[in-house]
């Protein structure tokens, strides 16, 4: 059975850390919220895990799930490179509601199903998700939800679909936007001929401010990315840049 844990309550919040990193550990689900959306986290670097996240959201290994980091040093040990726009991005949106992909480290050990050879990766702005980062290292973290269902703003509607497949969740009250993260593709700046950053889905972050930071290196929007995301909708992207993997 599930442990639930209001972690706006100072007598539930260590108890409560201390089982989701526990459950983390055995290779179990948690639920937490973050700055967007309520995420359903499993150890990035545990096939088994990760495969058991994908089973709980009802998605198949086409959707591999992001991957959320306590900040830049991390980052930079997950990816095979870090480009200067990339630095620009997170300096400016990190913690945030933005996800970046980029090439993964080749070294890494670690199945978060079929990727070509991406991870998208983003930071947190919440308190409770990047303490629980510090504890456990990088989580694979996509939105509490069942495939094709709205994202969860409350810890409720995460146990509403996910029921006994989470081992614990983390409440920490409603989300406090509801809209999902923006995914963008970076990719092209390592060992691309014409590098530009690609937005694959707009939500907390709109284009306005990325070429604020960006200029001329954002990739003009196309037809599909002018159409508005629905407010706490399941994410769709793409799939080949690991992006549909459901981000919160």
């Amino acid at each position: 059975m599930s442990s639930v844990f209001d972690c706006r309550d100072e007598a539930q919040l260590l108890p409560g850390m201390r089982q989701a990193r526990q459950a983390i550990g055995r290779g179990e689900l948690v639920v937490l919220p973050t700055d967007t959306v309520y995420g359903v986290a499993a150890d990035a670097f545990s096939a088994s895990a990760v495969q058991r996240l994908l089973d709980a959201k009802g998605r198949g290994r086409q959707s591999p799930p992001p991957v959320l980091v306590a900040g830049l040093t991390t980052l930079r040990a997950l990816v095979a490179e870090v480009p200067e726009p990339v630095e620009r991005l997170v300096e400016a949106f990190w913690p945030g509601g933005l996800t970046i992909v980029l090439p993964a480290q080749p070294s890494l050990s670690w199945d978060l199903g079929e990727t070509r050879g991406t991870v998208a990766v983003r930071m947190p702005d919440h308190r409770i998700a990047l303490e629980l980062l510090e504890e456990t290292g990088p989580l694979a973290v996509s939105s509490a939800n069942l495939t094709g269902r709205p994202a969860a703003v409350r810890v409720e509607d995460a146990q509403g679909m996910l029921g006994d497949s989470v081992a614990v969740y983390l409440d920490g009250g409603p989300s406090h936007t509801g809209v999902a993260s923006t995914i963008v593709d970076a990719t092209s700046f390592i060992g691309g001929v014409d590098p530009r950053i690609r937005v694959l889905r707009e939500g907390a972050i709109d284009r306005v401010r990325l070429r604020e930071v960006l200029v001329d290196l954002l990739e003009e929007e196309t037809a599909a990315e002018a159409e508005p995301v629905a407010q706490a909708a399941e994410p769709q992207a793409d799939a080949a840049t690991q992006a549909d993997g459901g981000t919160a």
